[in-house]
C-alpha cells in the first residue's frame, strides 16, 4: 500500500493554522484559520474520512478581471533558491493553544518545539472576492519582518478525487481566476508556493482529456504567479517516495508544466518519509524530468523524523516524530529548503477532530 501525500478538507469551521483575512470571522484585523492537511490510503480513498474543519467564508463574488495577471511570464533561468528566514505567521492553533495554557505541564515543549517554528499558510477556500486581500495580509507581514512565507494554494476543481478533500473550485476557468487573483496578493517579495497537493500524483481519477486540462491549468497558475512577483518559487506536486517511480512521476510533471512554469518539485506534503529517501526521489525525480539545472525541491519534513509508519498507516501513527527544522539552508544539492507543509499537532482525525490541534499529539512529536 502507499499512501497519499496529504488531503485537506473544507468544512466551513474555524480551525488549523491557514492565514485567510476576514472570511468569515468576527476579527477582520488578522488572519484567521483553516485545517491543513489529513493523510489518507490509496488506492482506496475513504469516502466517509473524518471531515477536517477550515475557514469560514463569506459568500464569494465574481471579482473585476483587472485582478488577475495575465499568464504570459516565465521563471528566469538565473532566479536563485531563496535563502532568507522562513516566516512564522502569528495566527497558528498550536499558538493559541500555548497562549490558553501558560501552566500545561506540556507548554513548554510544544511550544519551542512546534509553535516557534515556521509552517506554511493554507489556502483551501473558493474565495474568488477576497482571496487577494487574504493572499496579501500574508505577505506583507512577512515582508515587514523580511522573512519568506510559504503559501499553499489548494482549490484546484475535483482535488483529492472526491474523496475527503473533495472541492475546490466550480470549473477550471473559475480556477484560473482564483488563482490570479491568489497571485494579485503576493506583492513583489520572495515567497515559497507549494502549488496544489495531490494535483498532479493523484490524478489517475481523472480522464485523459480531464487530466490533460488540469495540467495545462497548472502550468497557467506557475505563469500567471511568476507575471504578478518575479521573486516566488513555484513548486509542482511530485508525491513522495513511497508513491509512484520517479520516471513515471517526471512524465507527468512534465505534462504539467513543471520545468517550463515553476521552479522545481515538492515532496512528502503530511506524509512521513525519512528525509534522504525523500532527497534521494527528489533527484531522481529532477534528473528524469530534465529542464534548466535551476529546477529544485523542497521536502515536507514535518513529521518525518523516525520514518514511515508500517503497514501504510497513515492516520496519527503512533511512535511517528517531528523531522528537521524548517529551513532554506539544507546543505543538499538541489533541495532548495525543508519546510513544514503540514502543520505538526493537527490531528488526522484519530487523535483528536481532523484538523484540530491535539496537545497530546503535538506533545509526542516533540519528545
Amino acid at each position: 500500500m502507499v499512501t497519499l501525500a496529504c488531503a485537506v478538507v473544507a468544512a466551513g469551521v474555524v480551525s488549523g493554522a491557514v492565514a485567510a483575512l476576514g472570511g468569515g470571522g468576527d476579527d477582520t484585523a488578522r488572519p484567521t484559520a483553516t485545517a491543513s492537511p489529513a493523510t489518507v490510503t490509496l488506492p482506496a480513498v475513504p469516502t466517509s474520512a473524518p471531515t477536517a474543519p477550515s475557514a469560514t467564508r463569506a459568500t464569494p463574488r465574481t471579482p473585476p478581471p483587472s485582478l488577475a495577471p495575465k499568464p504570459s511570464a516565465t521563471p528566469s533561468p538565473s532566479r536563485a533558491a531563496v535563502s532568507a528566514a522562513l516566516y512564522r505567521s502569528p495566527d497558528s492553533q498550536a499558538l493559541d493553544w500555548v497562549r490558553d495554557h501558560p501552566d500545561d505541564p506540556r507548554r513548554s515543549l510544544i511550544e519551542r518545539r512546534i509553535a516557534d517554528e515556521p509552517t506554511a499558510v493554507w489556502f483551501t477556500e473558493y474565495d474568488p472576492g477576497t482571496i487577494t486581500r487574504e493572499v496579501r495580509a500574508v505577505t506583507s507581514a512577512a515582508a515587514g519582518e523580511g522573512r519568506v512565507p510559504v503559501l499553499v494554494p489548494y482549490a484546484i476543481p475535483g482535488r483529492d478525487c472526491g474523496g475527503a478533500s473533495q472541492g475546490g473550485a466550480p470549473s477550471l476557468d473559475a480556477y484560473d481566476s482564483w488563482i490570479g487573483n491568489f497571485a494579485a496578493g503576493l506583492g513583489r517579495s520572495p515567497v515559497i508556493v507549494v502549488l496544489e497537493p495531490d494535483a498532479i500524483a493523484q490524478s489517475d481519477c481523472l480522464s485523459e482529456g480531464e487530466r490533460a486540462a488540469r495540467f495545462a491549468s497548472l502550468a497557467r497558475a506557475g505563469r500567471a504567479i511568476h507575471a504578478a512577483d518575479a521573486r516566488a518559487r513555484v513548486y509542482f506536486d511530485a508525491g513522495h517516495s513511497g508513491w509512484r517511480g520517479a520516471e513515471e512521476m517526471a512524465g507527468l510533471l512534465r505534462a504539467a508544466g513543471a520545468a517550463t512554469s515553476g521552479d522545481g518539485i515538492f515532496t512528502n506534503v503530511s506524509n512521513f518519509h525519512r528525509t534522504a529517501d525523500e532527497v534521494a526521489y527528489a533527484r531522481r525525480v529532477l534528473t528524469a524530468l530534465g529542464g534548466p539545472a535551476r529546477l529544485g525541491a523542497v521536502i515536507d519534513t514535518s513529521r518525518n523524523g523516525r520514518g514511515a509508519p508500517p503497514g501504510g498507516e497513515w492516520c496519527d501513527p503512533a511512535g511517528r516524530a517531528l523531522g528537521r527544522a524548517p529551513t532554506t539552508h539544507t546543505g543538499e544539492a538541489r533541495i532548495d529548503a525543508y519546510l513544514w507543509v503540514k502543520l505538526p499537532g493537527e490531528s488526522d482525525g484519530c487523535r483528536g477532530p481532523a484538523g484540530s490541534f491535539t496537545p497530546d499529539y503535538a506533545y509526542d512529536l516533540a519528545r
